[in-house]
């Protein structure tokens, strides 16, 4: 008997069972709970007080490479929309606990200052601030406005700014950030000269953006989410928590190569969790995927569109050894995939490869040719530009997953879904990829499922949307999914 309890609480407690342990927290769980980094001036730094409103004349007065220190309080940059702070190379700019740098939103989304730290300044550092309150505009960022190279924004929180939280440049870190609630993106990774290298996005929280609801006011826009990536090529993204993002959680977009996305938990994001667009070469293993794209899903099912919607969408994307990355595959291994909306969707657009009006991506061609203008009739009807002038879905190995779902979650069986698709070329008429042609490659191309484990009712599309078969068809007359098991048990060889 535990000493001091009476017979009678011993027996209650019994009854009860043992205590529950709270689920632990997935890693990047840093809102709220971020480290005080700076909480005393280090020897040598620049002090600048709350009162005094001059963090932007203290930087411009200082030389490249100071240190700034904030003490507690609320600073703001003056009146003016362009009131902001422009480092300098190598500048850090350290918060104690309680800094706080506001735009001075209002409850309208306007705020008084549109950027916070801006300029094309190398290697600066943010450390410990807490940022709010700015309006950037459409697409554009409140912290590293212009895509700096080299800097490293570790330890703040970002968050109730319009447009994106920050921007990315080349080699940057980005790194156990709060960014939430932004209202476009928490963070937009495009440079519009070099294109990003070298970028790592480790240990943040990125939570609740695009609160603007972009994709309703600008239709078609693709344009909001957690995170947005555009012709990046080498990224690593790992150990985040991206969860209840109005869009998809992590969305790669038109040529970017070589991501490395692992260990991170993504869940409760309206659209869906990874969306990888029109890009090369990716790792995406052992993360968890929860309750993605429920949003999205149900609505597009309500519309009467039978479109396989899915936590992990790869459209126009695969592995191509041609283009320089540490694989040449796309390799989506070892992840958990719970109640989502469905699984996986493999998809190529017919119409949509280098010069066709029906390229969103306007003006960008593959990585695999120069000129663009070359990928028409008669050259884009004869090899090597029929196969070079469209971004491919190949190479894409699916192994060792487990997909769970509830079978209380959709009644008309429009969710629970894996698929591997494209749409009937016809547009625009001189096409070379008209008819089924792009139907029946996408079979053959060299993307495979094997050795996952399924739990739930699912069904398969391959080829077109107006195919859906069951796991025996699945695999015996596509080949797909040998040594899986649908019975949740562990794969059979």
């Amino acid at each position: 008997m535990v000493r001091g309890l009476s017979i009678l609480t011993c027996a209650v407690l019994l009854s009860l069972g043992p205590t529950p342990v709270a689920a632990a927290a997935p890693a990047g769980a840093v809102c709220d709970h971020l480290p005080a980094t700076a909480p005393a001036a280090p020897a040598g730094a620049v002090v600048v007080r709350a009162a005094d409103n001059e963090l932007a004349v203290r930087t411009q007065e200082s030389p490249p490479g100071t240190t700034f220190w904030l003490g507690p309080g609320t600073y703001t940059l003056g009146g003016d929309p362009y009131g902001q702070v422009a480092p300098k190379d190598g500048d850090t700019y350290l918060g104690a606990p309680g800094a706080v740098l506001d735009g001075r939103g209002t409850l309208d989304g306007r705020g008084t200052n549109m950027a916070a730290f801006t300029g094309r300044a190398r290697d600066v550092t943010i450390r410990g601030l807490t940022v709010r309150g700015f309006a950037a505009p459409q697409d554009q960022g409140v912290v590293n406005h212009d895509s700096g190279d080299g800097w490293v924004i570790e330890n703040n929180t970002i968050e109730d700014n319009r447009g994106a939280g920050l921007m990315a440049g080349a080699r940057q870190v980005v790194r156990g950030n709060c960014l939430r609630d932004n209202g476009q993106y928490g963070l937009n990774a495009y440079q519009s000269w070099d294109g990003i290298t070298g970028l790592v996005v480790e240990g943040n929280e990125i939570a609740g953006n695009n609160t603007d609801d972009w994709e309703t006011r600008v239709p078609g826009c693709g344009c909001s989410g957690g995170a947005k990536f555009w012709a990046v090529n080498g990224a690593d993204i790992q150990h985040n928590w991206v969860h209840g993002n109005h869009g998809p959680g992590l969305w790669a977009d038109t040529n970017d190569n070589d991501f490395l996305i692992v260990d991170n938990t993504i869940e409760d994001n309206d659209a869906e969790a990874v969306f990888y667009e029109i890009s090369y070469n990716l790792v995406l293993r052992d993360n968890v995927f929860r309750r993605n794209n429920i949003v999205a899903g149900k609505a597009r099912a309500a519309r009467g569109d039978n479109f396989p919607s899915a936590a992990v969408y790869l459209s126009e994307s695969g592995g191509e050894p041609r283009v320089p990355a540490r694989t040449s595959s796309v390799q989506i291994s070892g992840n958990t995939f719970e109640d989502n909306w469905s699984g996986i969707t493999l998809w190529e657009n017919a119409d949509r490869f280098c010069d066709s009006p029906a390229n969103t991506s306007s003006g960008y061609c593959t990585l695999l040719v120069r000129d663009r203008s070359t990928c028409v009739q008669p050259g884009i009807a004869t090899r090597p530009l029929y196969d070079d002038c469209r971004w491919k879905t190949q190479r894409v190995a699916i192994t060792g997953n487990t997909f769970r779902v509830s079978d209380a979650l959709c009644g008309d069986g429009l969710c629970a879904r894996m698929a591997i698709l494209s749409n009937y070329g016809s547009y625009p008429d001189w096409s070379p990829y008209r008819g089924t042609v792009v139907q029946d490659a996408i079979l053959s191309q060299g993307n495979v499922w094997r050795g996952n484990t399924y739990s739930g009712t699912w069904t398969y599309v391959p080829h077109d949307t107006s195919r859906r078969v069951s796991a025996a068809e699945w695999q015996s007359a596509y080949g797909q999914d040998a040594c899986s098991s649908f019975t949740g048990a562990a794969p059979s060889c």
